[in-house]
C-alpha cells in the first residue's frame, strides 16, 4: 500500500510541476490577449531548398564545404566522402540517379560508403507526411545543390 501512495504522490507532483511551468498571463490580461502568433509558421506546401537541407542534414558529417570534414567526422567509423568530387569520380558527369538512390534508400554497397550514412528517404517521408511527390522534390533539391558544388575540371 505505501508504494502505491508514493507513485500517486510522484504523479501528482509531476502534474503540479508541469502546470507551474506553463506561461501565465500577465496580471489583468487574459490568456487570449497574451498569446503570440508564430509568424514563422511555414505553409504546408513549403519545401526547403537544397542548400538549407544540406546544412540541416549533411553538413555535420560532410562539412559546410561538402569536402568530408564535418564536426561529426571523428565519431564515424568511415570518413564521409568529399561530395564536391562526385562528378569527377563519375566520368565528369554528376550521378543524379546514384545520389538520389543513396539519399532515398541508403548505402547498399559497402565500397560506396559507410552504413553510418542515414537513409534520408524514410525521414523525409515522415517530415512530408508520406507524400512521395514532396519526398522526391526534397531529394531533387538536395541533388541539385550537390551538383552545384562540383569542382571544375582543371
Amino acid at each position: 500500500m505505501p508504494i502505491r501512495h508514493i507513485v500517486l504522490l510522484n504523479a501528482l507532483l509531476l502534474v503540479v510541476c508541469a502546470a507551474g511551468a506553463q506561461p501565465q498571463p500577465a496580471a489583468g490580461r487574459s490568456a487570449v490577449t497574451t498569446r503570440k502568433v508564430d509568424h514563422t509558421q511555414l505553409p504546408p506546401t513549403y519545401l526547403p531548398s537544397g542548400r538549407q537541407m544540406y546544412k540541416e542534414y549533411c553538413a555535420a558529417c560532410h562539412g559546410a564545404d561538402a569536402k568530408g570534414h564535418g564536426p561529426a567526422t571523428p565519431a564515424l567509423r568511415t570518413p564521409p566522402p568529399d561530395l564536391t568530387t562526385l562528378a569527377r569520380r563519375n566520368g565528369g558527369k554528376f550521378p543524379y540517379d546514384y545520389v538520389a538512390n543513396v539519399l532515398r534508400f541508403g548505402i547498399r554497397i559497402a565500397a560506396h560508403g559507410s552504413s553510418d550514412m542515414p537513409t534520408w528517404g524514410p525521414i523525409f517521408g515522415y517530415l512530408e507526411h508520406y507524400n512521395d511527390v514532396a519526398v522526391q522534390q526534397r531529394i531533387k533539391n538536395l541533388c541539385d545543390y550537390l551538383a552545384s558544388l562540383q569542382q571544375n575540371e582543371s
